[in-house]
This record gives structure tokens, sequence and C-alpha cells, in this order.
């Protein structure tokens, strides 16, 4: 790959990756419930939950689910139902959480690193968009007369700095702003916004539709 094909994915991947989905509205609630820094074990969950998903697309899985309707389906499904849980949880849990973190000194006691790392992972894992987005992406950018594995490194690699550093950047101004959004009156409308919008990806995915071959 040569040094302009490098810049042309960064920015096409920069795009894609500053367009907010649901690992963003992950990181923002993260951020503002336990402070900043939880958001890394977050970021790296979705980051490794990345690199399966290009690992997949790299080994041929992205066109296999792309030429057959049952795994499609059933990968589109899996990922919509897991969206709707977290949206359920956030919509029917404690509308108040936020707006503790504002009560006390500091941010509230995180939950376990590799929980926060294992709903990040899962949520990355199970949008067969992301999958659908290697495999029309990485061709583009392949030199088929070059190594393989050098290219898939290359490629992933990028893609998982940038998605940290995006994910970071959106949980730093979170964390800046809690002052305001922890305020006991805007609590349950965040907590009612993190729902809805995880709903809503999950409605997204499930109108979803395999392109022919």
């Amino acid at each position: 790959m040569d040094a302009h094909s490098l810049l042309t994915y960064l920015l096409v991947a920069s795009i894609a990756i500053a367009s907010p989905g649901p690992a963003t509205v992950m990181a923002l609630h993260n951020s503002i419930a336990y402070g900043a820094k939880s958001t890394l074990w977050s970021s790296l969950g979705n980051a490794s939950g990345l690199f399966c998903l290009s690992a997949a697309a790299m080994l041929g899985l992205g066109v296999l689910i792309a030429s057959s309707e049952l795994i499609f389906n059933a990968v589109k499904i899996g990922g919509a139902c897991y969206l709707f849980y977290l949206g359920a949880k956030q919509l029917f849990g404690n509308s108040q959480a936020l707006a503790a973190v504002a009560a006390d000194a500091g941010p509230r006691q995180a939950p376990p690193r590799l929980k926060l790392f294992k709903s990040a992972f899962l949520t990355a894992a199970s949008n067969p968009k992301a999958t659908m987005f290697f495999t029309a992406l990485f061709p583009q950018f392949i030199d088929q007369g070059a190594p393989l594995l050098p290219q898939f490194f290359t490629l992933t690699l990028m893609f998982m700095g940038l998605s940290i550093t995006s994910l970071s950047l959106y949980a730093l101004l979170a964390s800046r702003a809690k002052g305001v959004l922890t305020r006991p009156r805007f609590s349950r409308w965040v907590n009612r916004t993190v729902g809805a919008t995880f709903i809503f990806f999950g409605s997204a995915i499930l109108t979803m539709r395999r392109q022919a071959a």
C-alpha cells in the first residue's frame, strides 16, 4: 500500500468512526456514570470486537454473511436483541443513577473491568454493519500482489487506534460536561435518551437488508 492509499483509508475510516453509534453512546454513559478512565476498558473491548470482525471479514465471513440470508439474519437479530437489552436496562433502570454521581465527591464505583470490556466487545462484535463495512472497505485498499497478513494488521490496527481515540475524546467531553448532565432534573432525561438511542440503533440493524449477490 502506498502513502496515498493509507491517507485515503484514514480519512474514510475516521469519518465512519466519528459518526455516533452504539459504542459512542456506551462511552458517553460510562464516562458520566463512572468517570472518564472507566471508558478505557470499554474502548479496548470495542476495539477487540472490531479486530474480530476485521479478521472475519478478511477470512471471508463477511462474504458468507452477505451471501447467506439465514446467517445474515441470525447475526442481525442477535445484534439487535443485545442493543434492545442495553436500551431497556437504561429505560427501566434507576433514573437517579447519573444524579448520584454529582452527589458524591467522585465518580461511583465502576463495574469490574472485565464487565466493561465484555459489554463493549459484544456491542461491537454483534453488529453486522461493521462486518459489512470491513468487507466493503478492505478490498479497496488491499494490494493483491503483496502479502495479505501485513496489510490486514496495518489496516485493522489503524482502525482500532482511530476507534480508541474517538471514544476517548467523546468520553473526555462527557466528563467535562458531567456537572451539567448529572443534575437531578437532567438525570431521568439522560437515562431515557441513552436507552432510546440503543433501541434506535437496534431497530436500525433490523432494517438492514442483505445486498443481492
